[in-house]
């Protein structure tokens, strides 16, 4: 009897001592698990610290170059433009009566603006810098001959250039020689463009086809004492349209139309002077130089061409 106690009591000791080593194996299993996950996820942590802010960064400054190169690669539509023409120098500027901008044509995707400056002291531009400018074989750019009218009814010839415009928005390099036969470099840039409405002259021109008509006209302005004569003769040609129109008198001296100063055409009798057509049925801006009081005076009217009464002659 005794001796199946001990054994009883020798078996129980070896069941509870395989179970206390079972539960202390699943502990530090369960504990090496857990090191194992915590090392994994401290280290993931880092590994997101160290990657995360030079990815983010990497990707700003991939977008901030894409946009940058987006900005520079966009182009204006083809078609004629006013634009803003800047410069670092207030003695390299367009002419006054320009305001400040420029004719900026766009053609397949180039881009050139025309400026007129202020004198004919500017003798050659370059797009670029000076030092490159003074190489032989320099491709410059030459000036052209333009006719400025200020306020005050005097007109003068200046150079005007036409400058390739790289990007708008964006200064870019302008070389430039004057009389004194020295470059010196300037950064300009072009902005603001606004695209101008069909030319006046060729919406007239789809109106007419070319020929010569009598056109009545309506007449406003002055003092009523001088008018132009109705009807006028018109001509429409090569995509332009002018009007031959004599006043009622013979003092007036010049005329200014849409910014241009016009002379007689005759030398005897009634003024009469060839002038622009620039709208139909709709007023018309200009401008007469009479001579009949004590000094010449210009005075403005309003002239209105009914295309409706048009006849061909």
């Amino acid at each position: 009897m005794k001796k199946y106690i001990i054994i009883v009591i020798a078996l129980l000791g070896v069941m509870l001592f395989g179970g206390c080593g079972n539960n202390n194996n699943a502990k530090e299993s369960d504990s090496a698990a857990n090191t194992a996950v915590e090392e994994s996820t401290a280290e993931s942590s880092e590994t997101v610290q160290e990657i995360l802010p030079e990815e983010l960064t990497k990707d700003r400054t991939e977008s901030d170059e894409t946009a940058k190169q987006d900005q520079e690669t966009v182009t204006l539509p083809d078609g004629i433009y006013t634009a803003e023409f800047t410069t670092d120098s207030s003695m390299f500027r367009v002419n006054e009566t320009c305001e400040g901008r420029g004719t900026l044509t766009v053609e397949n995707g180039e881009m050139t603006i025309h400026i007129t400056l202020g004198s004919k002291k500017i003798l050659n531009l370059y797009p670029g810098l000076a030092e490159d400018a003074a190489k032989e074989g320099a491709e410059l750019l030459l000036p052209t001959e333009d006719t400025v009218t200020y306020s005050d009814g005097m007109t003068e010839e200046v150079y005007g250039f036409d400058v390739p415009v790289p990007v708008l928005e964006t200064e870019f390099d302008l070389a430039l020689i004057g009389t004194k036969g020295k470059w010196y470099d300037h950064k300009v840039s072009v902005s603001d463009p606004v695209l101008l409405e069909e030319d006046a002259q060729t919406k007239n021109a789809v109106s007419l086809e070319d020929g010569t008509y009598s056109m009545e006209i309506t007449f406003e302005g002055g003092s009523g004492k001088a008018k132009i004569m109705s009807p006028v003769s018109v001509t429409a040609a090569d995509g332009k349209v002018t009007a031959t129109v004599q006043w009622s008198s013979p003092n007036y001296d010049y005329m200014i139309v849409d910014g241009e100063k016009y002379l007689p055409v005759n030398t005897e009798g009634d003024s009469v002077f060839e002038i622009p057509v620039l709208i139909f049925d709709e007023p018309m801006d200009v401008i007469g130089d009479t001579v009949a009081m004590s000094k010449p005076h210009e005075v403005e009217y309003i002239l209105t061409f009914h295309s409706d009464t048009a006849v061909k002659e």
